[in-house]
């Protein structure tokens, strides 16, 4: 308990901070910056039950999912193969990122490979274990600084670069809302359950069921995902859910940055100092990258470029879905490419991989470190 409570005073002073500095995302990425820096600096071990963690997750995953109508999901559905190319060129950037990376740090092709492909840090490390050649440590260092880097970057070029101001997209967005919006919002949720008692049992009991779903069948981040299913097959439906107070959204957004911040691990590397400035520029290139792909696809399809660039950011499904809900973004779209990417990356890509490091073992005369002949 001592260290929950430790948590939760370092954390908090951390999002006050970040809200004061008007920093995007302020209740996520202060309390993941306190984080990294009270553990780093004070040499303090901090803790975060998961339960609370998952509780978070399953709050904006509902939250995100009222924003899905029928309307957008005929856009999803016509947008598939602009998905396709978004995913597949930008693990082909990936991957020429990675074989400079490993030409100049003298790691192996295979972990900078798995290191630099914008996939779920646990299930990078976890593909990492399972690739001859890859060294676990490399691979979770470089998820670690890709994860860092599209985090602080992306919400600010959305928010001070792409917007020309913050909009605030829904519940989801007024995280920085004053108390009277607070309280007001925390009255407008009471009112929409106690009027329909029975529909808001029905929608809590489906919210559930559609978690424990995704769990057996072992979605990405399934507590997330889960409620955003089950929350838009309600709105698809025609039925209007009630919106979260925007107080469980700041709560909900400082539960994951503090998860985050505990699940990086800066020190697990000995020669990270080498291998820390190729892993930002490689970062920053990816995003480099999605930002011209967002440009190109907003002049070819129904799509702007702030949801595109969301969309097609190697960030993770939850953070791009935040920020897309802090300014005005389509949020529906946006989850459902980045959606898109992890899938494929989690149920193709490993094959492809494992298929291509193969065949250039085979090579009679592979560059040791590329994999190039």
């Amino acid at each position: 308990m001592k260290q929950i409570a430790e948590t939760i005073m370092v954390t908090f002073a951390g999002g006050l901070l970040f809200t004061w500095l008007h920093v995007p995302l302020s209740w996520m990425l202060g309390p993941l910056t306190a984080v990294l820096l009270w553990t780093a600096l004070a040499r303090r071990s901090l803790a975060w039950p998961g339960k609370l963690r998952n509780m978070g997750l399953a709050l904006l995953g509902y939250s995100m999912g009222l924003s899905f109508t029928i309307e957008s999901a005929l856009q999803i559905s016509t947008q598939l193969p602009s998905m396709l190319v978004a995913t597949i060129t930008t693990i082909v950037f990936s991957l020429i990122v990675a074989a400079r990376t490993a030409r100049q740090t003298n790691v192996s092709f295979e972990s900078s490979a798995i290191g630099s492909i914008p996939g779920g840090l646990s299930q990078m490390v976890v593909l990492s274990e399972e690739i001859e050649g890859a060294d676990l440590a490399v691979v979770a260092f470089m998820q670690t600084i890709r994860l860092l880097t599209v985090i602080f970057t992306v919400p600010f070029l959305a928010v001070h670069g792409l917007a020309n101001e913050a909009v605030q997209g829904g519940p989801a967005g007024q995280v920085n809302g004053s108390a009277d919006t607070i309280i007001s919002s925390i009255l407008a949720a009471a009112q929409a359950i106690t009027t329909r008692p029975l529909f808001s049992v029905i929608l809590l009991l489906c919210v559930m069921a559609s978690v424990w779903i995704a769990v057996r069948l072992r979605f990405p981040t399934p507590y997330f995902l889960g409620p955003i299913l089950a929350a838009s097959l309600f709105t698809i439906a025609g039925y209007e859910p009630p919106h979260l107070p925007s107080l469980l959204i700041i709560l909900a957004q400082w539960s994951l940055g503090i998860y985050l911040g505990l699940g990086i691990k800066l020190s697990s590397l000995g020669n990270w100092r080498k291998l820390l400035p190729y892993s930002i520029m490689g970062s920053v290139a990816i995003v480099a990258f999605s930002l011209g792909l967002s440009v190109v696809f907003s002049s070819l399809l129904p799509i702007s470029v702030m949801t595109a660039f969301l969309g097609t950011s190697p960030g993770g499904m939850t953070e791009m879905g935040v920020t897309a809900t802090l300014v005005g973004a389509n949020v529906s779209l946006v989850v459902a490419y980045q959606m898109f990417r992890i899938l494929f990356i989690l149920f193709v890509v490993p094959y492809l991989l494992k298929w291509g490091f193969r065949r250039f073992r085979r090579n009679p005369n592979p560059d040791p470190r590329t994999g190039e002949s």
